[in-house]
């Protein structure tokens, strides 16, 4: 997934990269950031484009800074540069990882070694601590004051920030959730089942880890450094019916999978789960990076309980891609049927009037059934394979990006949240009737939201979806809520007009 890396390099070597890298790490928390940058790489007599393209290759998940592995790469990419060579992501892999000559006696002076510093909040020395300190400081009082925790999102801890990019895979029992995972890790992780019938029970996440094993859903939601502390508002039931799987795994280093169990169909979904099912998904939406719904050629149809599912991604359009596997078990007439079949079932469940991206293929370790297919059609498989893939592999490098977007996102729903609470609050009457005036706004809750909407010229689009905040609404005395505070809004408005831009700016590639 990386260019470059510190284990391309002999343990000689990796030293003296330590050495540099300790000097040029001026603060000493173990990252190098535009300054430092600036300053130690000029001494490499290279161009300033050539530097500008040497930090756009290392820094490609777009931090804002160089670890200690980016540096690496970065150092790999000077010495390149200096030979004559043209800088390219695959440039080091091709050149075998060039490695830098030791030190000379002279330069010894000039290192330090420094211990890691734990970085204080009110450091900023990447994208991601700039978002940290601007939730904990105008953010979260915000989603606090107006109770946006308990009806939209849970409170976001450090652990979520800092947390590795996600895929959510999504589909009826049987559509190949788990071998799809398998065929990417190229070996089976800890726990998983595989067969016709429904095997996976259980929601699992797929993370790296020291050695393979299985964490039980209790112990994982209540680890600090994990982002999944939120799960416990789903309570026992649905914690005894998730796990963890760790393993080692240079994928697992920057990609987290999430495997749910079947979707049900037919009279099946009308036995009902003992928890949540569509809210857990809908909690797995807004954290993850990318979600795929696998499709059979021989399930294509829709049931209630997947109509309910997909409906609860609404807002996370752009995260969705639909993969119709085992393709490979009918043939090219039968797929171009299926395909259609399939295009026509989703524009009425997602309600819209674009064409969602659909990857035709059998992502499993066996061999294109090609007697089925014809050689055009193990052709297309391929390159619809390769596009997928070619879109996993991005999710790293855009995760940064996908933060920002998400952060962004999350502050204009709470800034709507808190004109919707404190709306309803200013409609109770101050001293009778309480009663009656919250069951008759909990009653016309559509039209208070058009209220809402005229009187801030708010988008229509924003505003959460009317059921799900009635039945929580029901919960609450609304005159217990709190007024509308106009310093907060303001704050909300000053971060996403001036504190966010000026963040990007501050982290953008120091030679632009």
């Amino acid at each position: 997934m990386e260019i470059g890396s510190t284990s391309s390099c002999s343990k000689e070597h990796q030293k003296i990269y330590q050495e540099w890298f300790s000097y040029a790490d001026s603060d000493g928390d173990g990252r190098i950031t535009g300054p430092d940058a600036i300053k130690f790489f000029s001494l490499s007599k290279l161009s300033r484009a050539e530097l500008k393209q040497v930090w756009a290759l290392a820094d490609s998940k777009r931090q804002g800074f160089l670890g200690f592995g980016e540096f690496v790469t970065s150092m790999q990419l000077v010495a390149l540069a200096q030979a004559g060579n043209e800088l390219s992501q695959d440039a080091i892999k091709n050149s075998g990882g060039v490695q830098i000559q030791p030190a000379s006696p002279a330069s010894s002076q000039w290192f330090s070694s420094k211990s890691q510093k734990k970085i204080p909040l009110t450091a900023v020395t990447s994208v991601v601590d700039g978002l940290k300190r601007l939730y904990i400081e105008k953010l979260k009082p915000l989603e606090v004051t107006y109770h946006f925790n308990d009806f939209v999102s849970p409170l976001l801890t450090n652990s979520d920030f800092d947390a590795k990019p996600m895929v959510m895979l999504l589909g009826q029992y049987s559509t190949g959730k788990t071998t799809f995972i398998k065929h990417l890790l190229r070996s089976s992780y800890p726990g998983a089942h595989i067969g016709p019938e429904p095997t996976t029970d259980r929601f699992v996440v797929v993370m790296s880890g020291t050695d393979e094993r299985t964490v039980p859903g209790n112990t994982i939601a209540v680890q600090a450094d994990m982002p999944y502390s939120g799960l416990t508002s789903f309570g026992t039931a649905f914690l005894s019916k998730f796990e963890c799987s760790q393993m080692p795994h240079p994928l697992l280093e920057h990609i987290t999978f999430v495997d749910t169990p079947g979707v049900l169909s037919g009279e099946k979904q009308r036995t009902q789960r003992s928890y949540d099912f569509t809210g857990v998904t809908s909690w797995f939406a807004a954290k993850c990076d990318l979600i795929l719904l696998l499709f059979d050629p021989h399930k294509l149809d829709i049931s209630d309980e997947f109509k309910r599912v997909i409906s609860s991604l609404r807002g996370h359009d752009d995260k969705i891609r639909v993969v119709l596997n085992k393709a490979d078990q009918i043939d090219t007439q039968q797929l171009m049927r299926v395909y259609g079949a399939l295009m026509w079932s989703m524009g009425k469940v997602l309600n819209t009037p674009e064409v969602m991206r659909v990857y035709i293929g059998s992502f499993n370790d066996k061999p294109v059934n090609e007697s089925a297919v014809g050689p055009l059609g193990k052709e297309l498989f391929e390159r619809e394979q390769d596009d997928l893939l070619a879109d996993l592999k991005d999710i790293p490098k855009k995760a940064c990006d996908r933060r920002i977007n998400e952060f962004v996102k999350r502050a204009r729903a709470a800034k709507i949240h808190a004109y919707i609470v404190s709306h309803l609050k200013k409609e109770m009457p101050a001293m009778m009737g309480k009663a009656k005036a919250q069951q008759r706004l909990i009653d016309n809750l559509e039209g208070e939201f058009a209220k809402i909407q005229r009187e801030h010229h708010l988008p229509p689009g924003d505003f959460p979806n009317v059921d799900h905040f009635r039945d929580v609404l029901s919960g609450y005395s609304i005159d217990k809520f709190e007024k509308l505070k106009p310093k907060m809004i303001q704050a909300i408005d000053d971060m996403l007009g001036y504190d966010i831009p000026e963040l990007l700016k501050n982290f953008r590639n120091p030679y632009e």
